[in-house]
């Protein structure tokens, strides 16, 4: 969903990435401080019950994987480097938020049913990642699948900012039970996708 607005967003995060590229601040760091600033609000609210300004701090701290992608497409700067340590991060500050909210769930929110169900969507996203990543060193594509990375951030976000400021926790509910579904169907596509093409042709 976010890469479909990135056009738009890069126009609105512009004026922030020249400024940091002029203070001499490098898209790696800020890569690194957005990890952090996403871990942090995720780990140090959500597990208090503080879930709208969880997703606030996080939402604030996202937008810097637009940021350090733009940063070092003006600086001539994009590397694979750049490109290895900004997906590595991404996976710790996804992992950082559904381990927030497994945290709730352990303590304010009390419900087994629900923090068990926020584990299977942390460990099936982390899947659906490294399935696609395994596919592409082995050769293959693996670029298919109902809920890709940035999809499941936003719903995730949305829904439990809005759920806490309506007072409806039913809307987070319902969208971890939306989210694991479609990260097991999306780690099935991609080991289906997969085993077709290594058994093409023979």
């Amino acid at each position: 969903m976010m890469e479909r607005f990135r056009a738009f967003w890069t126009k609105v995060i512009s004026p922030v990435a020249h400024l940091l590229i002029r203070l001499g601040v490098s898209a790696d760091a800020v890569t690194v401080v957005g990890t952090l600033g996403v871990s942090a609000g995720a780990l140090i609210f959500f597990p208090q019950g503080m879930l709208l300004t969880g997703v606030l701090v996080i939402t604030a701290f996202v937008f810097s994987d637009l940021v350090d992608g733009h940063m070092a497409r003006l600086t001539g700067k994009t590397n694979k480097f750049g490109a290895f340590l900004d997906s590595t991060l991404d996976r710790i500050g996804d992992g950082a938020i559904f381990a927030g909210l497994a945290l709730y769930f352990a303590g304010p929110g009390d419900s087994d049913l629900y923090l068990v169900l926020t584990l299977v969507c942390l460990v099936m996203g982390g899947v659906t990642s490294y399935a696609r990543s395994k596919a592409e060193g082995l050769g293959f594509t693996a670029k298919v699948g109902i809920a890709e990375r940035a999809d499941r951030l936003v719903a995730i976000l949305v829904m439990t900012g809005l759920g806490a400021l309506l007072g409806l926790p039913v809307l987070m509910h319902l969208t971890l039970w939306a989210l694991a579904l479609a990260s097991t169907v999306t780690v099935v596509q991609r080991v289906w996708v997969v085993r077709q093409q290594a058994y093409a042709g023979t």
